[in-house]
């Protein structure tokens, strides 16, 4: 059976899905845009977008009762993959030990016109 989570402390979604899917111990969210959920804007730059795409995760992991250690697997997709190494950087300030198995792939747009969008799973 699953389970709908939902927060007011990440962005809603911009479309038919939920934030995120809780099923048999696994948390599937879905791809974190870098939208502060105050404001509904986005920061400028790679670097902020990662930081914010990763807070955003991190409180719908809160809502579920996880942390960040819980991720198993992330997806980044990033508008240029030349802003690999600065999306890196802020990335492995979230992840300092045991990192999760990740990719990342440069796509040909990303909605609202976005530069990075993240995606996990995690287990409790």
């Amino acid at each position: 059976m699953k389970k709908i989570i939902q927060t007011q402390n990440a962005p809603k979604a911009i479309g038919p899905y939920s934030q995120a899917t809780e099923a048999n111990g696994m948390l599937f969210i879905s791809g974190q845009l870098p939208i502060d959920p105050k404001t509904g804007e986005m920061p400028n730059g790679v670097k902020a977008q990662t930081k914010q795409s990763l807070e955003n995760t991190k409180h719908i992991l809160e809502a579920a009762g996880m942390t960040m250690e819980n991720i198993v697997k992330a997806t980044v997709l990033l508008d240029s993959i030349d802003d690999f190494g600065d999306m890196n950087e802020i990335y492995a300030e979230y992840f300092k030990t045991n990192p999760p198995a990740r990719a990342a792939y440069e796509v040909a747009n990303l909605p609202k016109g976005a530069l990075v969008e993240i995606e996990s799973i995690a287990v409790k």
